[in-house]
């Protein structure tokens, strides 16, 4: 700490006065500048001398006094006041607020000289965030800074808008920022495009028109400014890499010529000629070429040129390494590639330094579902990474243990991740590895007693941290059951023996979370244990009660746990002790319960009606509230606030606060449970949790889904064993035998497998504990054993199996509908299709659930999966292993495979002309668009046609047999989109087409998160001589959902003071569009906009975003310009509708 308070004063002289003017050698310049720096220097030594932060305080506060009666004295200079904001500056490091000087540091940065300028813009970027209201008292000094002709001021101004800038006054300064990028300086440029950037991330929607400038700056002269541009492009390519496909050429030219060291070398890095520049290509290359064989082939030849070069033994290039080996196995696949990414990860992973291991575990994580024998090929490693003495490293080997876990081996990897878990003591790695240890129980328990013992310690170990989801799904998993109401009596007289004898300790200590489980369990089905008589419980629960350490929420549990116990017994002292004991508590709930449970123990009768048995999930909540909306119209009416939900609430208290959080994972971690959706894999506690220390997630929970053609894959494990030596032998072996949950219990894991004589004579008792361990762990990743990673099919049965009880009341006739499409809805979130077909016969029956207990928005639905007939019949399941898989399937985001047919099988009619579908004579009436064609194959062909109703986008796809014979049960399903709501069922199935004959289905879609443009993606399963899938995809924009809204000027004027969402710009109005009516006209007709009046030079417009969120419009003209000010409910809205109104004006 020493050496950094010497390097920090031995740099401030020159931040504080080197370059002042008439300042010069020796210090002669007078005692300022001696001041300056002796004041701040005597500050920090004086800090670092304190022993105590009171001490600290009280010195702070001493000084902070000081310099508010400096800077508010009027004889103050702009030299004094540049000294007391680095001295404030210094104190706000630390953590000390001082807003007395903010509004002085804006005056600093408006007032003084170059040097006081520079600390003025300093202290401003450090003091103020981005939506501090002092920030708009800045803007006119930028505007007149960015138009001066000194580059100092010029670099300053775009410097300070770079960080923060306040996002509604970024028309002001937008135009002056494009000028700039035709400055005749690089450094001007340069931060030019970084400013953009920034207001690309804030607003993207106001930088749409400048797309082409950004391509400018990619050609650009300058590499600085060519590097600069990469961070816009990687961030659009992130979120659209369909759009930036025709840049494909010129990123990997740019990658050529940076690895090739033709750069200049200041952009070298311990000679490795611009490592970060590489980095960013690699990782633009990747996205680009994701599925995308014609792309990813012009890319080969530069990734394997940078896994060549990057061979100087220096961490920089090990980052290269990792981000090649990332894209390599993120593009469409290319043997040669994969077999030296592999060798790259065989090196790190072996590599004595622990960052490079780490660095190898991670890579291996990510690239485990396209290649699992990559983890055989390095088991050995593995398993000593499990006992390493850094936590990072085991908790990576835990993470890729947790990828490939599968029904054989769930037992020893749940083991090690709750050892790993009694060890750790970070709150973060404890909530993250609990999520995934309830996850992998549920899904591939054995057993009832595991689950149940594994859930107990999982709760136990976890504690309080526990995230409130896991508790409450793992309650809703016991209420709800299965599709054996055996299996359900089960597992809850198991359950509550476990507790009882649980609570049979006195002196153990449990976590609040597991007591309220407890509570619920006891009270639901304790009546299911017969020889335990309920008084006992009563007692149990009592006693708890007693306890000090019982916060009053689970008091609460355990008395409604009491009073359900109560209604099943005639009478009970205990119950009588309790009313009498808690009748005259000073806590108020506990007080309310007790007179609620006496006056219902006076009536039984009617206390069994009220708490029937395993009535849990019988009632459902109106969540919506839908009683209280004649209360919400009248309030709004009389000029209320509209409610704004928690996390809109939270956000707007963030943006009021500092722009630091110091709360980490507080907010990140709703995202890791919206993420459930991206992984494929449905957690028994609702939440999907992926890898918090592996690569690309997102891109991981993609891959997952990829099918693998494992046939002449060399295995390392086989019936006599481990066999590091020996190529494995020709014909099936039998499947390795589950391992046993008494056997784990028993203290053995399973047999040992059937070593060699001489293996065994050279083996130490270290090294057969390990290869014993690794039978173990990596079983069911051989060639001849169903692969089951936890993206991957699954032969195993999942042991629990949902039961729904609340859309039970559907119709048969929906739920059959619904099967019959379920397989291609959701099959890439699935993978349920396993690769050997003979194991597909029995019925394959999977749940999918909303997170949390409580949620409003529970969702339950009934899927089963079913080999069709007509591929058993065919004995395509007998040829499966001889069959050619497609080369586009090997990493396609699907879980089906895709066969080829041979030449014979395919359609006769392929040469055929088309048939041309049409729309209905009603649907003709009404605006739509051209039939155009989505896809096509052999036997059929899909084709679109949207129609725009008043009340939402109507989708028509018409599915055209193009064979001369019929096809049965052609399934259409919609995928479930980011942006939009299908309205109706997002499955259709046509139960037969006829031959040559089209059918066609409807469906209603209405926009659900606003963009301004999207795509929706589906496909069509068909059944010929082969089940065959053809997928297609959608674009919609954000103008298929705007209807014209009509109204009166004066209804106009009220709900324009109501709305506090709004965006302004100005457009430059072209020669055609001289005129306020004729610019209105052209919104009208492109826009389906509603002109409302129209007065002299201003106009005003309304509309609607389905199904009812309005947008008004304000336009007026001046000076060949159309001024256009949004205003809407929704934050969103105005910025979608002006990047729309500046396309069409460009256009027109």
């Amino acid at each position: 700490m020493s050496d950094v308070v010497e390097r920090t004063l031995s740099v401030l002289p020159g931040l504080l006065g080197q370059h002042d003017p008439g300042v010069g050698p020796g210090g002669a310049g007078g005692p300022g500048r001696v001041s300056a720096t002796s004041r701040l220097g005597s500050l920090i030594r004086s800090i670092t001398a304190l022993t105590s932060k009171h001490e600290e305080e009280k010195l702070i506060q001493q000084e902070l006094t000081s310099l508010k009666a400096t800077v508010s004295a009027p004889t103050t200079t702009l030299r004094l006041m540049k000294e007391c904001m680095v001295r404030l500056i210094y104190c706000e490091m630390l953590g000390y607020e001082s807003s007395f000087g903010y509004i002085h540091a804006i005056k600093l940065a408006q007032q003084g000289n170059l040097l006081e300028k520079r600390v003025g813009y300093l202290a401003v970027s450090l003091f103020l965030h981005e939506n501090h209201e002092l920030l708009l008292l800045l803007v006119n000094t930028v505007v007149k800074d960015l138009q001066s002709t000194n580059l100092v001021e010029v670099c300053m101004a775009l410097t300070i808008v770079s960080q923060i800038f306040p996002r509604e006054m970024i028309p002001a300064v937008l135009p002056l920022i494009e000028d700039k990028l035709q400055h005749s300086k690089e450094i001007i440029r340069r931060k030019a495009v970084q400013a953009l950037y920034k207001f690309y991330l804030i607003a993207p929607n106001q930088v749409q028109h400048i797309h082409d400038k950004f391509r400018k700056a990619l050609c650009d002269r300058d590499a600085g400014v060519m590097a600069a541009s990469l961070h816009i492009y990687l961030q659009m390519i992130k979120e659209n890499s369909s759009g930036y496909k025709d840049l494909t050429g010129s990123f990997v030219t740019i990658l050529k010529q940076v690895v090739g060291g033709k750069l200049p070398i200041d952009f070298n890095y311990h000679s490795v000629p611009a490592p970060w520049l590489q980095i960013q290509l690699l990782r633009i290359l990747g996205l680009l070429g994701k599925d995308d064989p014609r792309t990813s082939e012009l890319m080969y030849d530069v990734l394997d040129e940078s896994l060549r070069r990057a061979e100087i033994n220096h961490n920089i290039t090990y980052a290269i390494l990792f981000e090649c080996v990332q894209t390599i196995y993120t593009i469409y696949p290319k043997s040669e590639l994969l077999e030296k990414a592999a060798k790259c990860i065989g090196k790190f992973v072996l590599s004595p330094k622990i960052n490079l291991k780490y660095l190898g575990l991670k890579a291996l994580t990510y690239v485990i579902q396209q290649d699992p024998n990559l983890a055989l090929q390095h088991q050995m490693t593995i398993i000593e990474c499990l006992d390493h003495p850094d936590p990072i490293i085991k908790r990576e080997t835990l993470e890729l243990l947790y990828r490939i876990t599968n029904g054989q081996n769930v037992i020893v990897i749940v083991q090690k991740m709750l050892d790993y878990l009694k060890e750790s003591k970070e709150e973060y790695a404890i909530i993250n590895l609990v999520g995934k240890i309830a996850e992998l129980a549920e899904k591939y328990a054995p057993d009832n007693e595991w689950f149940i013992q594994t859930m107990n310690a999982v709760f136990s170990v976890g504690g309080d941290v526990v995230h409130p989801d896991i508790p409450n799904n793992f309650l809703r998993l016991l209420a709800e059951g299965f599709d054996d109401r055996k299996e359900d009596d089960q597992l809850r007289m198991y359950a509550v023996q476990s507790y009882l004898a649980l609570l049979e300790e006195e002196d153990a200590l449990y976590p609040q979370k597991f007591l309220q489980v407890m509570s619920w369990v006891l009270g639901e089905y304790s009546s299911l244990v017969t020889d335990v008589d309920p008084e006992v419980i009563l007692t149990k629960l009592h006693s708890l009660l007693k306890k000090t350490v019982i916060t009053s929420e689970t008091k609460m549990w355990i008395m409604a746990a009491v009073t359900k116990i109560a209604s099943h017994t005639s009478c009970s002292k205990i119950v009588d002790r309790l009313i009498q004991e808690f009748s005259n508590s000073l806590d108020t709930c506990m007080r309310q319960y007790a007179f609620e449970l006496k006056h219902l123990c006076e009536d039984k009768a009617l206390m069994r009606n009220l708490l029937p048995f395993d009535g849990s999930c019988n009632d459902m909540v109106d969540a919506s509230l839908s009683f209280l909306d004649g209360f919400v119209a009248e309030g709004l009416g009389r000029g209320a606030a509209p409610y704004k939900p928690h996390h809109q609430r939270q956000e707007e208290k963030l943006s009021q606060e500092k722009a630091l959080n110091f709360e980490p994972y507080g907010l990140s971690f709703v995202s890791s449970v919206s993420s459930s959706g991206v992984t494929g894999r449905q957690s028994p506690t609702g939440l999907s949790f992926g890898s918090d220390t592996s690569g690309n997630s997102a891109e991981t929970g993609h891959k997952e889904t990829n099918t693998l053609k494992l046939e002449g894959v060399r295995r390392l494990w086989g019936k006599e064993g481990y066999l590091p030596k020996k190529e494995n032998k020709v014909g099936k072996e039998n499947e390795p035998q589950t391992v046993s949950c008494g056997s784990l219990l028993g203290g053995q894991v399973g047999d040992p497998p059937a070593l060699r004589s001489d293996q065994v004579a050279s083996l130490s008792e270290e090294d057969k504990e390990k290869q014993q361990l690794a039978s173990t762990l990596f079983i069911g990743l051989g060639s001849n054993a169903g692969v089951s990673l936890m993206g991957k099919a699954d032969t195993a049965t999942q042991k629990f199996k949902r039961k729904s009880k609340i859309n039970e009341t559907q119709s048969s006739e929906e739920a059959s509908d619904f099967q019959n499409s379920a397989a291609s809805d959701f099959g890439p979130l699935l993978d349920t299709v396993p690769i050997n077909m003979e194991d597909c016969e029995g019925d394959i029956r999977t749940r999918l659930r909303k997170a949390s207990l409580c949620s409003s928005d529970i969702v339950e639905d009934n899927l089963a999966f079913e080999t069709p007939q007509s591929l058993k019949k065919s004995g395509l399941d007998d040829r499966l292993p001889d069959s050619r898989l497609s080369q586009s399937s090997l990493f396609a985001d699907s879980n089906i495979e895709i066969f080829q047919p041979s030449q014979n099988a395919q359609c006769e009619s392929a040469s055929k002309t088309p048939l041309v579908p049409c729309l209905s004579e009603e649907l003709e009436e009404l605006t739509h668009s051209e039939v155009v064609e989505l896809c096509q194959s052999d036997a059929l062909a899909l084709y679109l046609c949207k129609v725009w109703t008043d009340d939402s986008l109507l989708l028509v796809v018409f599915v055209s047999n193009k064979t001369t014979s019929a096809l049965n049960a052609v399934n259409l399903v919609f995928e479930e989109a980011e942006h939009f709501q299908i309205l109706e069922s997002t499955a259709y199935q046509f139960p037969v087409i006829e031959a040559q004959n089209v059918e066609c289905c409807q469906k209603r879609v209405w926009m659900d998160k606003i963009c301004t443009q999207g795509i929706l993606s589906g496909s069509v399963n068909y059944q010929s001589e082969m089940e065959t899938r053809l997928e297609f995809s959608i674009t919609l924009s954000l103008v298929d959902f705007i209807r014209p809204m009509e109204m009166t000027t004066e209804d106009f004027g009220k709900l324009w003071l109501s709305l506090s969402n709004d965006v302004k710009q100005n457009i430059r109005m072209s020669s055609s569009q001289d005129s306020l009516p004729a610019a209105l006209s052209t919104l009208q007709q492109k826009l389906k906009l509603h002109i409302v009046d129209i007065i002299g030079n201003e106009g005003i417009l309304a509309c609607q975003l389905l199904p009812s969120v309005p947008c008004l419009l304000h336009c007026r003209t001046h000076s060949g310009m159309l001024a256009l000010w949004f205003r809407s409910p929704c934050s969103a809205l105005p910025d979608g509708l002006l990047y729309q109104c500046q396309k069409v004006m460009e256009e027109s």
